[in-house]
């Protein structure tokens, strides 16, 4: 699919027909193909490729150079974390991850072979007279992880609202420059994950605090 022939070579059409048959297949079933081989579906936010790791000669893993590389690893990798705890061995109990508690502790325990200081629910300052809780704030790289799970659709309606509330808590934080917030959506709930990760990423600034958003919507 990605590797194109030069246009005079002689299987240059047969390529050309080839591809463009699979990618109406894929519209017809509501999926979009991008390079790589990554498959999503159609309204799902485009995968990021300049935050992926550069892997070494060999094809084999490598130590993260950033901590942003390293959450990028880990975040887009949660749905695949889950599937060998939610189909294990015979005998042995499968777990579910069916809150954001459940989907918070995972993400919890990767991250600790990584990052030391890990401080789970810290208040933020009060906002329109109170406060919330962050999920994780990583003190050492000001950060904050902050995880949503989608839970119906009429809560996927309002996702952008509750998180559009979070920001402005974060943005007043000493320890927060950058705030991430992971959304997984498994059922596809959102009505628009395209325009909610637009609606959201960017730099909020204003005289009181900043904060630089990045957003991650998740799903099976």
């Amino acid at each position: 699919m990605d590797v194109q022939p030069p246009p005079d070579a002689p299987e240059f059409e047969s390529w050309q027909s080839s591809r463009a048959r699979i990618v109406n297949v894929l519209e017809e079933y509501g999926l979009r193909y991008y390079r790589g081989g990554r498959i999503l579906p159609n309204g799902a936010p485009p995968p990021s490729v300049s935050f992926e790791p550069v892997q070494s000669a060999n094809q084999g893993p490598r130590k993260p150079a950033s901590v942003h590389e390293l959450l990028i690893t880990l975040v887009r990798g949660l749905p695949r974390a889950m599937h060998p705890l939610t189909n294990r061995r015979r005998g042995a109990t499968a777990l579910t991850f069916q809150s954001e508690y459940d989907i918070q502790d995972l993400l919890h325990a990767i991250l600790r072979p990584w990052i030391a200081d890990i401080r789970p629910e810290e208040f933020t300052p009060s906002y329109a007279g109170s406060s919330t809780r962050m999920d994780f704030l990583l003190p050492a790289h000001n950060l904050v992880l902050e995880l949503k799970l989608v839970r119906d659709r009429a809560h996927g309606r309002k996702i952008g609202d509750e998180l559009i509330i979070d920001i402005e808590h974060y943005r007043r934080h000493p320890n927060c420059e950058t705030l991430w917030c992971v959304i997984y959506d498994p059922n596809h709930f959102l009505p628009n994950a395209t325009g909610l990760v637009s609606d959201l990423e960017g730099e909020r600034k204003t005289p009181d605090g900043s904060v630089a958003v990045k957003v991650f919507v998740l799903s099976m």
